[in-house]
């Protein structure tokens, strides 16, 4: 993945902090079509390490697939694993604006439980902001008590 370009901000402690969400998001991001397969889903967020996936159609976000998504709505009701990621994403996706304030989003993902935050533009997904990258580049100050909000919570995305 490709991270976009950092703006930092000077605090009056002497610390820094990104101002906005387009200063932190992963851009370029890859995604599955609706056509796409779980397996194959699964197989690209284990080569890129990560929990989500959006599900995009001509850079339109459809939906969103997670590995909680995986486990509970193929492996627990036994579905095959070449059903379709659009039979199991999360349709009703919390989005945001890459101009949206790294803390306003960072309430935003506590609020819905979410640790992926796709950003778009009139609908195109251009990229997504998770509370991990947050916290790896020391973005927002409370990154780490927000984070531990997760440790109790289920890896969800409304």
């Amino acid at each position: 993945m490709v991270y976009g370009h950092i703006n930092r901000i000077k605090t009056s402690k002497g610390g820094f902090f990104m101002a906005y969400v387009r200063d932190v998001m992963t851009s370029n991001v890859e995604y599955c079509s609706p056509l796409d397969s779980v397996f194959e889903a699964a197989v690209k967020m284990r080569e890129l390490n990560v929990g989500a996936i959006p599900i995009c159609e001509n850079d339109y976000i459809l939906g969103m697939i997670t590995n909680h998504d995986i486990v509970t709505k193929c492996v627990a009701e036994q579905r095959s694993s070449t059903a379709r990621v659009s039979d199991i994403m999360s349709e009703h996706l919390i989005t945001a604006d890459p101009s949206l304030r790294i803390a306003d989003a960072a309430k935003l993902m506590v609020k819905f439980q979410i640790k992926q935050l796709p950003i778009v533009e009139d609908s195109r997904l251009i990229g997504i902001c998770s509370l991990g990258e947050l916290a790896v580049r020391e973005a927002f100050d409370q990154a780490e008590s927000v984070l531990s909000v997760f440790s109790e919570q289920p890896d969800v995305h409304h």
